[in-house]
């Protein structure tokens, strides 16, 4: 049996990922944004803990990273928490950074930084990263004019890079990135084309699978699919957790 974490849980593909592993038998313990959510996730997933914090800002980031260490080492953590691309402006968060760059990116640095080294790190992309480029100079949006699908399509490459930069660091953690597929969640719309019943199948294989130890890779529906070449830069990965460290004044531990 693994213990597991999955962030952005009370809903969708996470709560979806959760269930199947709780099924498996192993110990998963979800979050949720608010006490509404965590109540909604509870009931749903019968008998998993659920650590309650919006990740959106650092304190509460930080906060949701203490509250998982509390529960002990987990074995894998699922970087699932994600805001989409409908966003028609850039929305600040406390911290005066854009929502979306926050939550989809700063959150899992920041619970990555903080949280007791799991042996599996597991961090949601998407295939529009594959349209992206990497805009290290101006990540907050603060020059560009606004752009929503733009903005999440960067974050998620920023995710994989991240998921490399840390198979690079840290030798002896499994990191990978994968993407689940444009399918008809609250996030992708009723109109996605994407089978959800497979959108979720590969985050429970790199968490729990024994054929699963693999690193520094990036994954669709179990397969190794090529990332956008930005993301294996090791340049541009170093470049991302310079950002990340001087936005949070948090370091990455070596």
């Amino acid at each position: 049996m693994s213990r597991i974490f999955i962030t952005g849980s009370s809903e969708g593909l996470g709560l979806m990922t959760g269930r199947l592993l709780s099924e498996q038998g192993h110990k998963v313990v979800l979050h949720a944004r608010n006490t509404a959510r965590a109540q909604d996730a509870g009931h749903a997933l019968s008998g998993a803990d659920v650590v309650v914090g919006d990740v959106s800002t650092i304190v509460g980031a930080r906060n949701v990273a203490e509250q998982a260490n509390a529960h002990g080492r987990f074995d894998a953590v699922i970087h699932n928490v994600a805001i989409g691309y409908r966003e028609p402006r850039r929305i600040e968060t406390g911290d005066q950074l854009p929502q979306v760059f926050a939550t989809n990116v700063l959150a899992p640095y920041i619970l990555t930084a903080l949280m007791m080294r799991p042996e599996r790190l597991i961090y949601l992309s998407s295939g529009l990263h594959r349209s992206a480029t990497a805009q290290l100079k101006d990540a907050f949006w603060r020059k560009r004019s606004w752009d929503g699908t733009k903005a999440y399509s960067e974050t998620k490459l920023y995710d994989t890079m991240l998921a490399f930069a840390i198979a690079r660091r840290w030798p002896d953690v499994f990191s990978n990135a994968l993407e689940p597929g444009w399918v008809p969640t609250k996030m992708g719309g009723a109109d996605a084309p994407d089978d959800i019943y497979q959108a979720h199948l590969t985050q429970v294989w790199l968490a729990a699978g024994d054929d699963a130890r693999v690193t520094g890779q990036y994954f669709y529906h179990r397969q190794r699919l090529a990332p956008n070449p930005q993301a294996e830069d090791t340049d541009l990965q170093d470049r991302l957790i310079s950002v990340c460290e001087k936005s949070t004044q948090l370091a990455l531990p070596k």
